[in-house]
């Protein structure tokens, strides 16, 4: 008889919202990366390897995808205004960037965490 604990691998919608969290998709506690967008070689709480995990290209997709929609239409009423060039450069260029330095890492934990319970590490199923 074995007396090894046997962890769970939790669902799908688990592993997402703990990607948005920038946690362990398995264990949920460690950290999902080491550095700004660097994802960890291994869970520091369970050991789960995470560093061969890809996301490639989908995370700034997503985050050009949701900054776009939430901040052209400002652009259009701005120029459709003739706003002048602080509200461009002093309200809507940092809000942008802002938007973008958020996001991009929680887009990041979500493709992570979604490619790794799909068991797809490196873009292709099984890899």
């Amino acid at each position: 008889m074995s007396t090894a604990l046997t962890i769970l691998r939790p669902d799908r919608r688990t592993a997402l919202l703990r990607g948005l969290r920038q946690r362990c998709p398995s264990c949920g506690r460690g950290a999902l990366f080491r550095a700004y967008l660097k994802l960890s070689e291994h869970c520091a709480s369970c050991g789960e390897k995470l560093g061969d995990i890809r996301a490639d290209d989908g995370p700034a997709w997503a985050t050009i995808l949701v900054v776009g929609h939430l901040t052209v239409p400002f652009m259009i009423v701005a120029a459709r205004e003739d706003a002048p060039n602080w509200i461009y450069f002093g309200i809507l260029g940092p809000a942008i960037i802002l938007l973008t330095m958020i996001l991009l890492p929680r887009f990041k934990g979500v493709f992570a965490a979604l490619l790794w319970s799909l068991a797809m590490r490196s873009g292709a199923p099984g890899g």
